[in-house]
């Protein structure tokens, strides 16, 4: 047998054993010890309607981050979450969309040479060290090679090493579309500019005391009620699209959606304006009334805002998140309408038949009856003001509740003062016997979880 035929037997059988080895789950592990990691932020757009929320839960794998670590381990950008250094800027809940979800994490890197957030790795040669610069990796291309369609990060940013998406974000903006239908916009747009400030939103939230939650004071910087595309303000078509955006520092755990709620029931007339103060005067109305939120689907957080970040884009990449995008906006948009299409077919019924009135009077009638479609929840036959309804629970009658199940702790602090902290039966029990602040407890209460 010749030497060629031998050597060629040879080749064959060594890539024979490297297909099964692959195939038998023994292929060499990835030595990430070899490479360089860089501290990054990934911006993140997506569509959070097929979701049960942003952060990984115990109880189902269904949730956006759950599939970035999934890309992100795929890709070997990192080999676990544990020590990938990850931190979030915000916790969607279930159902909400995001257009500038921010996130920083270690990646793995090509930067021998320490540009900005570059980690090397130990026992690395001088001559490593002053290798020429390389380009870094794609990360946005090797990511949404692997994402979901309806998750795609947009860019990234190398960032210092002790930058976190939560804690330096400079503020959040939330998005909440809705149609004009029967509601008085003018109206609300006015209301909106009362949640402006800095206010202790419990009336308007939900309280998270569990999680250690016990401060409720929240600085709004802007809140407006305006049309989606600019128009004349004698418009009245009902089907215009109109958006309330507010710009906070941090939100509590379903504030944007319970703010909504209000400025929808004060756009139907059925409040005043004024029952925001009043909300928000928590001396005389310590306990919030009982009412139903907005639905999730509408809202969506717009934009993390930082400061100094240079946003790295991949031109390819942009134009792929924005054909991408363009479908998913021709299919809603043409669904939309065959809907409006067929509601417009029965109004033009039931004029013949000299019905219309009659069903609008009984608030099933007209492109957009009486009904808002926008709230959790059935409509109540006899509408009762916000003010005179049944209260949920207070603040202290919560912390009690807690401290019995041994979720919280009392103790006496300096002064004299009792003090209130997580206790050592609550899932996110610190070594540490002090409640932290309240930018330390974003992750439970912030919208971070959604303002949602």
């Amino acid at each position: 047998m010749s030497t060629e035929t031998t050597e060629s037997r040879s080749d064959w059988d060594a890539s024979s054993s490297k297909k099964e080895r692959r195939k038998a789950g023994k292929e060499r592990p990835f030595d990430f010890t070899a490479h360089p990691r860089r501290h990054v932020a990934l911006r993140l757009a997506y569509l959070g309607w097929a979701y049960q929320g942003f952060a990984v839960q115990e109880n189902t794998d269904n949730t956006v981050e759950a599939r970035l670590f999934e890309a992100l381990q795929k890709t070997r950008l990192i080999q676990d979450r544990q020590s990938s250094n990850y931190h979030r800027c915000g916790r969607t809940d279930k159902g909400v969309s995001a257009f500038s979800q921010v996130i920083t994490i270690d990646l793995r890197s090509t930067q021998f040479c320490r540009g900005l957030g570059a980690i090397l790795p130990e026992n690395v040669s001088v001559a490593v060290k002053t290798k020429a610069a390389v380009l870094e990796l794609p990360y946005v291309k090797m990511l949404n090679r692997v994402l979901p369609q309806d998750i795609r990060v947009l860019d990234w940013a190398p960032v210092a090493e002790g930058f976190s998406a939560r804690f330096d974000c400079q503020s959040r903006t939330y998005r909440y579309y809705f149609p004009r239908g029967i509601l008085d916009v003018e109206l609300m747009a006015e209301a909106a500019k009362r949640y402006e400030g800095t206010h202790d939103f419990r009336n308007l939230c939900k309280m998270d005391v569990g999680n250690g939650v016990l401060q409720f004071e929240r600085t709004i910087l802007s809140a407006t009620v305006k049309p989606v595309v600019p128009q004349h303000a004698s418009a009245t078509n009902q089907c215009d699209l109109f958006v309330f955006e507010i710009k906070g520092l941090a939100f509590l755990y379903h504030q944007v959606r319970c703010m909504m709620a209000v400025l929808l029931l004060i756009g139907q007339k059925l409040e005043k304006p004024e029952v925001i103060n009043q909300l928000l005067d928590i001396e005389n109305n310590p306990r919030k009334p009982q009412y139903s939120m907005a639905v999730d689907y509408p809202l969506v957080l717009y934009d993390c805002h930082f400061e100094g970040l240079r946003w790295t884009q991949e031109s390819e990449e942009v134009n792929h998140v924005l054909s991408s995008l363009q479908q998913h906006w021709t299919q809603s948009v043409v669904r939309a309408h065959v809907l409006l299409g067929m509601i417009q077919g029965l109004e033009d019924r039931g004029e013949k038949l000299k019905e219309v009135e009659r069903l609008v009077s009984q608030g099933i009638g007209g492109v957009f009856s009486n009904h808002c479609w926008l709230v959790e929840g059935t409509r109540q036959k006899n509408y009762r003001p916000l003010l005179e309804r049944p209260c949920c629970e207070s603040l202290e009658s919560r912390i009690n509740h807690f401290v019995k199940r041994g979720r919280l702790e009392r103790d006496e602090g300096e002064n004299g003062c009792e003090t209130v902290h997580r206790g050592k039966r609550s899932k996110h029990f610190h070594t540490s016997s002090s409640l932290p602040d309240s930018s330390e407890t974003q992750e439970q209460s912030d919208h971070q979880r959604e303002g949602n």
